[in-house]
């Protein structure tokens, strides 16, 4: 019987295929620290493993920058935890721009007792003169960043940054009366303008109808008690520390501090539409005000960002994978609360990154959120 002449050379022939296939086959990833997994319950619901590795990218991979605490709760438990070295569960972490939600929840209160009203002039006395076109501005346009008023953030060189100006240069010992004291340079309710110093406005608002007498200790003594005693207190917060200015001002758009427990719990809070163990501390309606959509800009709400596509410029968060509802706290240099109410979840992430390298901690961020479907 005659011999086949392919009959060798086929089987020849599968050996390149077959050692593309097995050159091609993804690597199985390196092995996890033992602080990685030291790091997630043994229960977490999602996979232990897949968690660990999200939260330990975020300390190791280089691209992130300093990742400093990240702490994941579900359902209200916390299901992983992790520190850097030199940082622990008692260290105070400066909020920057995530106390603006906190300033948020605080109007949010004030209108609730009526000493606020949303859609009234706010009462700044010095906009109530005759003929001032900054007496159309309304609560609701300046918890929504679309005052109107003059102001550049985040401008180079930084100097010359109303923020900077209003924080530590020439408006630093009353900074309520620099922000104020800016001319409209757009019709009030027009235009969306992101502006910390828009955030140390609300606050002086709350300063005017709380406090007893003008002069910087009652203002300073009122609207802190107001905070602890209304928000601080009964969401279990117990480390807050909020900064006011010489004039009494709480320095409402970046500075007050802590753990980072605290922060998630604030997160929790939201997630919660303002309610603790069945006590509603602000009403519900409040919370779903902030997560509202901006008119003049789809990313933010009141004093909060959200998870869609901006009406312009980049996205802050991770829209095109994200949840719809997911709502977040973000600060200066990479200080995230991130709240879905879908998901149950809360997510922190504080540290130190460079504002023009945040989008990799953004992406381990959004790779953590989609981990819970």
């Amino acid at each position: 019987m005659a011999r086949n002449p392919f009959a060798f050379i086929a089987p020849l022939a599968l050996v390149p295929a077959l050692f593309g296939c097995s050159a091609s086959a993804p690597s199985a990833p390196p092995p996890l620290p033992p602080e990685a997994l030291a790091a997630v319950v043994q229960n977490p619901g999602v996979s232990r493993d897949d968690l660990a590795r999200a939260v330990d990218t975020l300390f190791t991979d280089p691209a992130v920058g300093e990742t400093r605490a990240v702490i994941v709760m579900q359902d209200g438990h916390v299901i992983a935890q992790r520190y850097a070295p030199g940082y622990h569960e008692n260290t105070r972490f400066v909020s920057w721009s995530m106390a603006k939600s906190v300033t948020g929840v605080m109007i949010g209160m004030l209108v609730s007792d009526g000493r606020l009203r949303l859609d009234e002039p706010a009462p700044i006395p010095a906009w109530q003169r005759p003929g001032d076109p900054r007496g159309e501005i309304t609560l609701r346009q300046l918890l929504q960043m679309r005052s109107g008023l003059r102001h550049a953030e985040a401008i180079s060189p930084p100097y010359k940054s109303d923020e900077v100006r209003m924080l530590f240069l020439d408006g630093r010992d009353a900074m309520a009366r620099y922000a104020e004291d800016q001319p409209l340079q757009y019709e009030p309710g027009r235009k969306w303008v992101y502006s910390t110093n828009t955030s140390v406005i609300l606050a002086d608002l709350a300063a005017r109808v709380l406090a007893p007498a003008p002069d910087p200790e009652s203002r300073r003594r009122a609207v802190a008690d107001y905070l602890r005693t209304r928000l601080f207190e009964p969401v279990g917060m117990r480390s807050m520390l909020p900064e006011f200015d010489a004039s009494g001002t709480l320095i409402g758009g970046s500075l007050i501090h802590g753990t980072a427990r605290d922060w998630a719990r604030f997160g929790e809070f939201l997630r919660n539409r303002g309610a603790v163990a069945g006590a509603q501390l602000v009403p519900r309606q409040w919370i779903d005000f902030m997560v509202t959509p901006s008119p003049r800009e789809a990313q933010y709400g009141a004093q909060i960002w959200l998870n869609r596509k901006p009406t312009t410029g980049q996205p802050s968060l991770f829209p095109d994978r994200g949840p719809r509802d997911l709502f977040a706290c973000l600060g200066h240099l990479g200080q995230f609360v991130l709240v879905s109410p879908s998901r149950r979840l809360v997510v922190v992430r504080l540290g130190k990154t460079p504002e023009d390298a945040l989008e990799p901690v953004t992406n381990r961020l959004g790779e953590l959120v989609q981990l819970f479907q």
